[in-house]
């Protein structure tokens, strides 16, 4: 279903892009924060020494600094005993004074016990003849602590500074939670927020699908969706364009099918007519007449039939033509040699003038080509009279073949050639259905081919078709 769905494909693509976005930026936002307050709390360590420094000195006698440390921790009771104002981070910061052989000069009492051993080691007898002044983390207690060790050279005291871990990782915990908890309860509101944008944002392609669903099948009237988006214009253009074709193929359908029933009735009355009067016949004459009838209607049916099936064949809905290179002077040749008994049967001439050493190759469909050829020498034989003459004539030029057909028959007046290219259109006493010149006209269009209807100088009719080589 998600990938079906254009609105869930496009929520979860915004939403998984929003969700990766911050949370790299809270991450970055977090170790930036994180950065800057290991910074501040750094600081506040070095600070913290130098005031340290300032207040002890090396020949401040044992009673000052015995005063001074009852008054750390008389401060720390009074703090715990009176209700002092003060903050439980106290305990978890310190400070201790050394001398140079270790020994504790002055301390807070939240001081960790135990931070210069573990910085110096197992040399005890001497901490700090390798230990350097500056940041250490240390491992006590089951806690980490941050200590800043500063060597007050004029005074020759050692100055350790320590800070608990969890000081800084509370005060960082509090921040990732103040800066990530607008981002996990503002989520859930921006996501329906989108999810109601997207779908308001395809809701012209939601109500388009709807309109489709709801049409009848036999509807093909153009979509009328007004305002459209942008986006969409194509596609309603490319859906009324798509149905008004298939609504001229449906009417184009349709009235072949008229058309053929039509021109077919009367074939078939003719064959009925002729096999009762075989039936019906007195005598054997009779019969024999009757029978020569009924074969010459199936002749004319069958032909006639054969042209409806060859033009539904060139129908756009159904053509796939074959284009290969073909050699059309022995095309011509084949096709004609067919044709000829039917000529001689007639008693009519048939002959071909084509140049021996001309180039007659070109790219096309070879059976459509036949047809066309057969159909221009098939009318021609049809209306020219007994003892008359074809000529069919091949030529070629750079970019064209020429196929002419001419014959002596008695032609047709200029201003009703036009009409020979429609369907069931029959002129003089010929006993076709009137397709084979449409036949003729879609097999040229496919070919990117020209028909013209002329004079012939034998008197009648000659059609020649120009044939382009691509």
């Amino acid at each position: 279903m998600l990938r079906r769905s254009i609105r869930n494909r496009t929520l979860v693509l915004v939403l998984g892009i929003l969700l990766l976005s911050l949370s790299l930026i809270s991450w970055r936002s977090y170790r930036d924060a994180r950065h800057e307050i290991e910074e501040l709390f750094d600081a506040q360590l070095a600070h913290s020494a130098r005031l340290v420094q300032g207040l002890v000195m090396r020949d401040m006698n044992p009673q000052a600094r015995n005063a001074l440390q009852q008054a750390l921790d008389a401060a720390v009771n009074a703090r715990r005993d009176q209700g002092v104002p003060g903050h439980d981070y106290e305990t978890k910061l310190g400070f201790q004074v050394y001398a140079t052989d270790g020994s504790s000069l002055l301390q807070s009492a939240g001081a960790p016990h135990g931070a210069l051993q573990r910085l110096a080691g197992a040399d005890s007898a001497s901490p700090f003849s390798h230990l350097s002044g500056g940041y250490h983390d240390v491992q006590l207690d089951g806690h980490a602590w941050r200590l800043f060790l500063l060597h007050d050279r004029e005074d020759d005291l050692w100055i350790l500074l320590s800070e608990r871990g969890d000081v800084r990782g509370e005060l960082v915990g509090k921040i990732a939670r103040r800066s990530l908890l607008p981002d996990l309860i503002g989520l859930p509101l921006l996501a329906l927020l989108i999810w109601l944008a997207v779908g308001w944002g395809l809701r012209p392609l939601a109500h388009m699908a709807q309109l489709l669903k709801s049409r009848a099948p036999d509807n093909l009237a153009p979509l009328l969706l007004a305002p459209l988006p942008q986006e969409l214009e194509p596609v309603a253009a490319s859906l009324n364009r798509l149905l008004q074709q298939v609504n001229q193929l449906v009417e184009r359908e349709k009235r072949f099918i008229a058309d053929a029933a039509h021109e077919l009735r009367t074939p078939l009355a003719v064959l009925r007519i002729h096999a009762q009067n075989a039936q019906q016949a007195g005598s054997e004459a009779d019969r024999d007449e009757a029978l020569r009838q009924l074969v010459t209607g199936v002749d004319r049916t069958t032909r006639v039939v054969t042209q409806l099936l060859t033009l539904a064949r060139l129908e756009p809905s159904a053509q796939q033509l074959r284009l290969a290179p073909l050699d059309m002077r022995r095309l011509t040749r084949d096709t004609l040699a067919e044709l000829t008994p039917l000529a001689i049967a007639r008693k009519q001439e048939l002959t071909l003038d084509v140049d021996e050493h001309s180039d007659c190759s070109l790219t096309g469909d070879a059976a459509s080509l036949a047809t066309l050829l057969q159909n221009l020498v098939g009318n021609a034989l049809a209306y020219t009279p007994t003892g008359g003459r074809i000529e069919v004539q091949l030529r070629s030029t750079a970019e064209n073949l020429f196929l002419e057909v001419a014959d002596s028959g008695p032609g047709i007046a200029p201003e009703l050639r036009a009409q020979l290219f429609e369907r069931f259109v029959r002129l003089g006493d010929g006993q076709g259905a009137g397709l084979g010149l449409s036949i003729v006209a879609r097999i040229a269009e496919l070919h990117g081919a020209t028909v013209e209807l002329l004079d012939s100088a034998l008197g009648g009719l000659r059609a020649v078709v120009r044939i382009p080589r691509i």
